[in-house]
């Protein structure tokens, strides 16, 4: 049994329902007074386990949670800079990409500033269980941590995807093995002044970063870089590549066959995986270089190498490595286990679990990130950040958040029988928001 109604709930305050939360206030008012937000953490944070001091975000500024849907918003990247009194000091530094720790305090400012959508945060949702009303589905019931149970007919899940850690890492004891996702609350715990061996897992962006970064937390480590491939290599990022992650071009991948998808998917590959930013290579590349110069031999790269085999000896983890060139196999004996080994390319758990739970074999969206249900139902659920396969790769990124959320917006308002928000005309007001901190 229900304890309150609302007309939508979003679970998860990451940017993906941020925007949501925004395009709401914007241009749905009334709903947005009938939608709650859950966050699990007590504070809205993103990337929290890699906001790392001098990482910076892989795409521009006007790539906000509004900026490409109403770019006069006082919601935008922009206004925030103007609020917290940094816009001239972030235009005098002559770049599009903010740093990865101003880019969370933005989208904290923006959950401080919502007025109307109820965000809740320090709430866990446990469970989702759909509702039946005479063989039609009507809603949706969202079970959380403390006991209470919330009804809605419009559920949108914006909890990104589950991190990845290969199977044979999962069989070796788990207090020292940490994901990308966890470094720095983790690694914060540790002793600074013991010898560790480390292993880096990876040869992405998030693993370079790891690989840099543990050298000045631990400053007595011996990092050791695994990878499968030849060697590192840069994003692939060109202007012409760089066009794929326009918003229009999620039409033309949705409506392409198949087989084209998957063509563009994977030509798509070193445009956002795999790959460096160039400031990260030519940083690790020098690094690399002057302990070499210094005959330190503190850091080690392992290229070609697959993990075979990974168990604890005492308190020592012992992966084995198989060289793919040669089929030789070494041992690596490390005390820590540092994986860059991003995200599972699976539906996430919760997804999977509320398609099982209405009995659908395949979990497929519509252009407009809607669950198709092949049952009766005036009920409705959206996926974000989690459409890969059928929207292109910018989905699990930032590209497309401010017309993603606009699309899922107007897709609710069809489906509630109104008619679709027009974008708010030009105001004289100039005023920034001013959030409560």
């Amino acid at each position: 049994m229900a304890n309150r109604d609302v007309e939508l709930l979003a679970v998860g305050a990451g940017p993906s329902n941020l925007a949501l939360a925004v395009a709401l206030e914007e241009l749905a008012p009334g709903l947005a007074r009938e939608s709650v937000l859950l966050e699990r953490d007590e504070e809205v944070s993103w990337q929290r386990g890699m906001l790392l001091p001098e990482a910076l975000s892989q795409v521009s500024f006007l790539k906000d949670l509004v900026t490409l849907r109403n770019p006069r918003s006082r919601f935008s990247f922009l206004n925030y800079l103007h609020a917290t009194n940094r816009l001239n000091e972030f235009v005098n530094m002559g770049s599009f990409v903010p740093y990865r720790v101003e880019l969370a305090d933005y989208l904290k400012w923006t959950a401080d500033s919502l007025s109307l959508v109820n965000l809740q945060r320090g709430r866990e949702c446990r469970e989702i269980t759909p509702v039946w009303t005479d063989g039609t589905l009507t809603g949706w019931d969202t079970h959380v941590a403390d006991g209470e149970v919330i009804r809605s007919r419009y559920l949108v899940v914006g909890a990104g995807r589950d991190a990845r850690i290969p199977d044979l890492l999962r069989t070796v004891n788990q207090d020292r093995v940490i994901h990308s996702t966890q470094y720095l609350p983790r690694i914060a715990k540790l002793r600074k002044d013991l010898p560790y061996r480390v292993a880096v897992i990876g040869a992405g962006q998030s693993a370079a970063e790891l690989f840099s970064s543990v050298q000045a937390d631990l400053p007595e480590c011996k990092p050791t870089m695994v990878m499968r491939s030849i060697g590192l290599n840069y994003y692939e990022s060109s202007k012409f590549n760089n066009e794929l992650f326009f918003p229009s071009h999620v039409d033309k991948f949705f409506e392409a066959r198949p087989e084209a998808r998957e063509q563009m998917l994977k030509e798509m590959h070193h445009t956002n995986y795999s790959g460096l930013a160039p400031g990260t290579m030519d940083a690790l590349y020098r690094s690399v270089y002057l302990d070499r110069l210094s005959g330190r031999s503190r850091l080690k790269m392992i290229t070609m190498n697959d993990i075979t085999d990974a168990r604890d000896e005492g308190d020592e983890i012992v992966l084995e490595l198989t060289d793919r060139r040669t089929g030789e196999i070494q041992e690596l004996r490390t005390d820590l286990l540092l994986l860059g080994t991003g995200f599972s390319p699976e539906m996430p758990r919760m997804v999977q679990e509320i398609a099982k739970s209405i009995g659908l074999s395949e979990i497929k969206v519509t252009r407009d990130y809607r669950l198709e249900i092949d049952q009766p139902a005036t009920a409705a659920v959206y996926l974000q950040g989690v459409n890969e396969a059928t929207h292109g790769i910018a989905d699990s990124l930032l590209s497309v958040l401010a017309p993603r959320a606009n699309d899922i917006l107007q897709d609710i308002l069809a489906h509630r029988g109104e008619n679709p928000s027009v974008p708010p005309q030009p105001t004289s007001e100039t005023a920034p928001i001013v959030a409560t901190r």
